[in-house]
């Protein structure tokens, strides 16, 4: 037992302090927002993902298929909604069709229950608005509300004598005689381990630690439209297309939340600053530093025409629906109304490429974890005991 600081109150930092509470240790978690779940984990749509993408023996696969298990129980304990719609990943085209059967080898392997292929009649049977030639169907994906689980992992953490400190950011930090001295807000605190989630803010956290590492967090605004009431009965569940190897991020799909709304997106456009949730959030500085890093501009190159496209989409509601009608064709632009979206922490390397797998960095009394981006609220439980177990013996 020792005395632990967390940074970060979002759904992986209140996990792991949750955890760590559990087992004994004085904890604090030390959140720079006036609210916890203030970003990622209250900016995505909801998904407890079920494992299909990733590769297999990965600690995304992993954690990702412990985690949904743990969260679903979580939610039905404590009365949090929690609703298994199920999944079609759907093929548009013939092209498609060999990349589809790998999501299914892949999600079999993986061990996610209930996997089916689908012809075009069968996909109908589940979602009868859409279209396409194939699909796969993985039943078990749910929905669940990540902001509430966050309030309640914070309530058990200050149940159990926890701290929950909201509006104290970090703005010093360093290593004295084996422990690690933090200033946030206007508090000084000493801490025997330090456990970094900090998200969009990794970064700053890590050069404070005197620990910048070889990877950046580089910022991407997801934006979604909602649909209007009278079409969100088109889309019972989930619906989401084949990825492609080629780009870095998934596509524009369609999600049914708990609250009942149905999302279209998101797409994934650079952003100028850590938290650019809308398109005219620009931070000069923040922006030079994310532009400075060698692997942004070599990502850009890499990538040019899917930022075009992208930076299309988010300017054109008519061009966002035409993404969208690929799966439900009913859907006109009249049927989209924007909404709030998201911003993605992506670790890229020097060389322009995308951390895939989580990445937990381990070195004296602080664990950062660099990397935790989709599915990090599906798997927080299991991201939570794999670092408490595992760095935190």
């Amino acid at each position: 037992m020792g005395r632990v600081g967390v940074v970060g109150g979002g759904i992986v930092g209140l996990a792991v302090a949750r955890e760590l509470v559990r087992r004994g240790d004085e904890v604090t978690v030390l959140e720079k927002e006036p609210r916890v779940a203030a970003h990622q984990t209250g900016h995505n749509s909801g998904v407890v993902h079920a494992g299909i993408y990733y590769a297999p023996g990965s600690l995304k696969a992993r954690l990702c298929r412990d985690g949904a298990g743990r969260l679903r129980d979580y939610c039905r304990e404590h009365g949090i909604a929690y609703d298994e719609v199920g999944k079609l990943v759907v093929a548009s085209t013939a092209e498609e069709l060999p990349r589809l059967r790998a999501i299914a080898e892949r999600a079999r392997a993986n061990g996610v229950p209930g996997i089916a292929e689908l012809d075009a009649r069968g996909l109908r049977e589940i979602e009868p608005h859409a279209a396409g030639v194939a699909a796969v169907h993985s039943p078990h994906t749910a929905i669940a509300d990540f902001p509430a689980v966050a309030r309640r992992l914070a309530d058990e953490v200050t149940a159990a004598g926890g701290g929950v400190r909201l509006s104290h950011p970090v703005r010093a930090l360093r290593e004295r005689l084996g422990r690690v001295e933090v200033i946030a807000g206007r508090e000084r605190f000493a801490f025997d381990r330090l456990v970094v989630c900090a998200g969009l803010g990794t970064d700053v956290v890590a050069r404070l630690a005197g620990r910048p590492g070889d990877v950046r967090i580089v910022p991407f605004r997801g934006e979604y439209y909602r649909l209007t009431p009278k079409t969100r009965d088109l889309v019972r569940g989930l619906i989401y297309p084949v990825p492609d190897p080629r780009y870095p991020f998934l596509g524009v799909h369609l999600t049914r939340r708990v609250d009942g709304e149905v999302l279209v997106g998101p797409n994934a456009v650079l952003g100028l600053a850590r938290e650019a949730y809308g398109r005219r959030d620009v931070n000069p500085r923040e922006a030079a530093e994310i532009l400075a890093w060698p692997g942004t501009l070599r990502l850009a190159a890499r990538h040019w025409r899917t930022g075009v496209r992208e930076v299309y989409g988010s300017l054109s509601r008519r061009a966002f629906a035409a993404l969208a009608r690929r799966y439900v064709p009913e859907l006109r632009p009249g049927d989209l109304v924007r909404t709030r979206g998201g911003v993605r922490a992506q670790a890229v390397d020097r060389r322009g490429g995308l951390l895939d797998d989580f990445a937990i960095d381990a070195e004296g009394p602080i664990v950062l974890v660099r990397n935790a981006p989709s599915p990090a609220a599906t798997s927080s439980l299991a991201i939570a005991d794999h670092i408490v177990s595992r760095h935190l013996r």
